[in-house]
């Protein structure tokens, strides 16, 4: 990517946190970026595999994303497909705290819930429809890999009883083809700038089912709730206020529709996060 002088190897910190791709820290002369390398198998007790690939179509919504709504992710440095990485921006941790490090010390606020649901519609409702933005992102086999068979499907083995209507949701989720999906709208997976939400962490980026997104992070609102008991008021204020701002947004389908799905993802998606292949870490 011609970032880096080969005769001096600038100063490279591994960042924690993720469990799908190495991330660094990088100090360059012009100023500090970060590096992302996707993994082909992900850090998890179960065996997880996945195609790098996807770190080409994170870099894609990335792009989409920042066309949309341009402080809504880090600013794009360098992409190098061969490689499996790209380089973005580094933002300082001081100015852009962690969602979920806000959420584990109890502070839901109902003002950055209803950003988040004001961003994440307005990046599906520009995406709707298009078939050019549904054309580059037909990734379908990575968005099952990643997410509805690590997620829903593996719970369905350990759920007999409730394995037919898991699958039910499974394949209407991938056949629903709406809008541009991040996949993986989680607090870890937002930093709360100055400009609002910035969005990270893009590898299961899919056009398809944009209830997945809605349901997704409402589920992790749910969650926090066993994580921080003292905020359960709180949290749940800020999972309606998500959940009404994203709805009042929608435009492309009916409401209601949208809500269904989302609805039935939900208690799937819940139950996911505790029997599923990527439990969350604090149940």
């Amino acid at each position: 990517m011609g970032l880096v002088p080969a005769q001096a190897p600038p100063p490279m910190t591994p960042l924690a946190g993720g469990v799908s791709s190495d991330i660094w820290r990088v100090d360059l002369p012009a100023g500090t970026v970060c590096v992302k390398r996707a993994l082909p198998r992900l850090k998890v007790a179960a065996v997880w595999e996945a195609p790098v690939e996807r770190n080409r179509y994170e870099w894609e919504w990335l792009r989409e994303a920042g066309r949309i709504a341009p402080s809504s992710v880090p600013r794009l440095v360098a992409h190098d497909v061969e490689a499996g990485c790209f380089v973005m921006g580094f933002l300082d941790p001081a100015a852009h705290p962690l969602w979920k490090a806000q959420l584990r010390d109890g502070v839901a606020s109902e003002t950055t819930a209803r950003a988040v649901g004001k961003r994440l519609t307005a990046i599906h409702g520009a995406t709707a429809g298009r078939a050019d933005v549904r054309a580059r992102f037909a990734t379908d086999d990575i968005f099952y890999a990643i997410r509805l068979e690590p997620y829903l499907v593996a719970t369905a083995a350990r759920h007999p009883d409730l394995a037919e209507r898991l699958h039910a949701i499974v394949a209407r989720t991938a056949g629903t083809k709406h809008a541009l999906v991040h996949g993986d709208v989680s607090p870890k997976n937002i930093l709360i700038g100055p400009d609002g939400p910035i969005f990270l962490d893009a590898e299961c980026a899919w056009y398809g089912d944009p209830a997945f997104d809605l349901a997704f992070c409402l589920n992790h609102l749910l969650l926090k709730c066993l994580w921080t008991p003292a905020a359960t008021a709180a949290f749940l204020r800020s999972f309606d206020a998500l959940a009404e701002t994203y709805l009042a947004g929608v435009e492309w389908e009916a409401r209601a529709l949208l809500e269904e799905r989302a609805a039935h993802l939900l208690p799937g998606l819940f139950l996911a996060r505790v029997d599923g292949k990527s439990p969350v870490e604090y149940i």
